[in-house]
């Protein structure tokens, strides 16, 4: 395979409701058959009208930024100072929602087309209408990526040709059958087509030449085959989210009694899973006997006394010879990894008008 990259110049300034494949195809008539088009997805973002004034500068410009931005939003994904990596309602995961104010009036802001995958097949459409030419349209965006340094494009929306390349089932040179590998191909297009177009070249369009051969006979599924469904996504939150959300779980686990004693075994692997974890020398003690409880009872005031198990721990509360578990994130912690051993639990909170600590029951 020989692949050509292709500039597009003298395309200009584009503005809400020009006809981009008249300005394509007037800037491009040497355009072939099996070409594919990257387009910077902000010339369709200004021709749709996908825009939004904002002030040239001070805090209103912010704050009508950020209304932008939560509207365009439909998950956050993380969020650091001002960085928002949030989920747009395409399923995109990219900072500030693809929201752009380069290559732009001072006074706008640039969001995403609405759908790229239609934006990509009526471009495709008007160039075969006006310039009898079948080829490839790929929508591309510039996006930051996980455990990588610097940015590189992607494709918002594709039309003429597959999204992802799959090989699964070809064999390799040593006879390996290939059983995961799926390329998303367009992406490896958009930033071919990047080191061309630039940032600041004003050269919104590139062509790539001599990949396909033809184009599809339709318009294929889309870039949206590339959003992974949420059931596979392994990191659907930033760290600091995961760990609340983790958190916030373990509050609303069931809050019931076992019908059963847990298992003693099943305790105590939960309970040396996060023994070194809680706090240095943290102590706990499992408390099962009847008399104890009845004890226990007796030192704080109000305290129940139907539990068929507690787990304490310390550092210690001054109300006898029990230490009682602390409210907060480690008795939850606890919570969690009792769950994970299938043994429900029901929080105590400490008894009306006493200073004593919180303490799990199951």
């Amino acid at each position: 395979m020989r692949l050509e990259i292709l500039p597009v110049p003298g395309i200009g300034h584009v503005a809400e409701g020009d006809d981009l494949a008249a300005l394509i195809g007037s800037a491009a008539p040497w355009l072939r058959d099996g070409d594919v088009l990257v387009v910077t997805s902000k010339i369709i973002s200004k021709a749709e009208g996908r825009l939004v004034d904002v002030p040239a500068d001070g805090p209103d410009r912010q704050a009508v930024r950020d209304e932008v931005l939560a509207a365009e939003t439909v998950r956050v994904v993380a969020s650091r100072g001002p960085t928002r990596i949030v989920q747009t309602r395409h399923g995109f995961v990219m900072a500030a929602a693809g929201i752009d104010a380069s290559n732009v009036e001072k006074t706008r802001l640039v969001l995403l087309p609405e759908d790229p995958d239609a934006s990509a097949r009526a471009l495709r459409a008007g160039l075969r209408d006006r310039c009898g030419v079948d080829v490839a349209v790929v929508v591309s965006d510039t996006s930051g990526r996980p455990w990588r340094n610097g940015l590189t494009d992607v494709a918002l929306g594709v039309a003429g040709m597959d999204a992802i390349r799959d090989h699964r089932g070809e064999v390799d040179p040593y006879g390996n059958e290939l059983v995961l590998t799926q390329m998303a191909v367009v992406d490896e297009l958009a930033a071919a087509g990047e080191l061309i177009k630039g940032k600041c070249d004003q050269m919104p369009v590139a062509v790539i030449r001599g990949y396909l051969t033809p184009p599809l006979s339709g318009d294929g599924e889309g870039a949206r085959v590339l959003v992974r469904d949420a059931s596979m996504d392994l990191f659907s939150l930033g760290t600091a989210e995961a760990k609340a959300a983790g958190l916030a779980a373990a509050a609303t686990l069931p809050d019931r009694l076992a019908e059963a004693p847990p298992d003693p075994a099943a305790v105590a692997r939960a309970i040396a899973s996060v023994a070194g974890v809680i706090a240095p020398g943290t102590v706990f003690t499992q408390v099962t006997d009847d008399d104890v409880r009845a004890a226990l009872a007796a030192i704080v005031p109000g305290w129940p006394a139907h539990a068929t198990g507690l787990v304490l721990c310390s550092p210690p509360t001054p109300v006898g010879p029990f230490q009682l578990v602390r409210f907060g994130t480690d008795v939850q912690r606890l919570r969690t990894a009792l769950a994970a051993e299938n043994v429900p639990t029901r929080l105590l909170p400490p008894p009306s008008g006493t200073t004593a600590a919180a303490a799990l029951a199951f």
